[in-house]
């Protein structure tokens, strides 16, 4: 089993923080350590760095504009590229836990220390809260920053702007009116850096799941005039209405209404243990004289405790077969337990998403 995050964000994360501010004046670094170390070990991560946050409060100046200044000189040098190794990076997630905390009634400030903390780390959940108090303020700052030469900057104007960010609040503003966002998005579209790029199409994703069509409608303005670039962040932003077979978004990338493509399942093995795998191979044989288009997933329908089937869709595979062609693909599906998943013995249908058409696949048995 894996050894939890949390044991990556302990003692010596502390010290390290007290390490960048032993300089800061009137600071304190053995009170500090003694403080953000009480009462921390049953915490997961996220507490412990918002329990350290409030330790900064505790420990930093007073006057949080001058706080944030300490914060600000003591980040040291910002991210070379666009990688951050490992767990690195969380050193820095009190800090970002404290311009939320402790910062909102100080924009300028606050907005200073998020834009050097993105440069090294992210600041995409603090500024949510800078979104919800002080919206035309916070976007315009953000689209200033969607022409900001660091990749990091960037990236923070579409990831802090997701509606359904993970581990993060929602946005419910943008989850009903997707509006400002999208227009901060279209200044990144053809952003150089991948990094950012696959950014917005999270972003696309996250909106498609409340306003499809409005999605759609701008994958079709951008591949009006298409780009690799633009390809596939149209591809990876349209994912979810994909996998569920949404017409418009189908016909974008090419897959046409169904399909005349006749397809075959085979399941090996036909009954199989729980904690082992199976085998599903599709074949797609053309019989029509000309060339066709295929997106082919699976969804497998696992039985629950109750006896119930959940469905859960695999990606399987984009096929082009000529007249008279065929071709085919295999996946194989892991059957061990995970906390995600828990499996129970029974019969396990397998269908085929075919150009977004269900079509029936066959089925395996799991036994214990």
């Amino acid at each position: 089993m894996a050894e939890p995050l949390k044991n990556s964000f302990a003692r010596p994360v502390v010290e390290r923080i007290a390490g960048m501010l032993v300089d800061a004046p009137g600071f304190d670094a053995m009170a500090f350590i003694t403080d953000a170390l009480e009462g921390f070990e049953p915490l997961s991560l996220t507490e412990r760095a918002r329990h350290i946050s409030t330790m900064l409060a505790r420990h930093l100046p007073n006057d949080v504009e001058t706080a944030l200044a300490v914060i600000v000189e003591a980040l040291g040098a910002p991210i070379d590229g666009d990688a951050i190794e490992g767990m690195d990076g969380f050193v820095y997630l009190p800090f970002v836990f404290f311009v939320a905390d402790h910062g909102l009634d100080h924009f300028e400030a606050s907005m200073l220390a998020q834009y050097e903390l993105t440069k090294r780390f992210t600041a995409e959940c603090s500024i949510r809260a800078f979104i919800e108090r002080y919206p035309v303020e916070t976007l315009g700052r953000l689209t200033e920053w969607a022409r900001d030469p660091n990749v990091h900057v960037r990236r923070l104007v579409s990831e802090g702007t997701r509606p359904r960010l993970p581990w993060a609040p929602r946005i419910r503003a943008f989850v009903d009116d997707p509006t400002p966002v999208l227009a901060l998005l279209e200044l990144l579209v053809d952003d150089p850096e991948l990094y950012v790029r696959r950014s917005v199409a999270n972003n696309l994703n996250d909106i498609s799941k409340d306003h499809p069509e409005v999605v759609v409608g701008l994958c079709g303005r951008l591949l009006a005039d298409p780009t690799d670039g633009r390809r596939w962040l149209v591809r990876h932003g349209l994912r979810t209405l994909v996998k569920a077979g949404h017409p418009g978004a189908l016909a974008l990338l090419g897959y046409g209404d169904g399909s005349p493509v006749e397809v075959a399942v085979d399941i090996e093995p036909g009954v199989a243990a729980i904690g082992g795998k199976v085998k599903i191979t599709v074949t797609a044989i053309n019989g029509t004289e000309s060339s066709e288009r295929l997106l082919v997933d699976l969804r497998i329908h696992f039985v629950k405790a109750s006896g119930a089937t959940s469905p859960k869709v695999f990606k399987g595979s984009e096929l082009e077969i000529g007249a008279g062609e065929r071709a085919s693909f295999t996946r194989t599906v892991s059957l061990a337990q995970h906390t995600t998943r828990i499996h129970y013995p029974g019969t396990h249908e397998v269908d085929l998403i075919v150009n977004g058409q269900i079509r029936t696949g066959g089925a395996f048995q799991l036994v214990r």
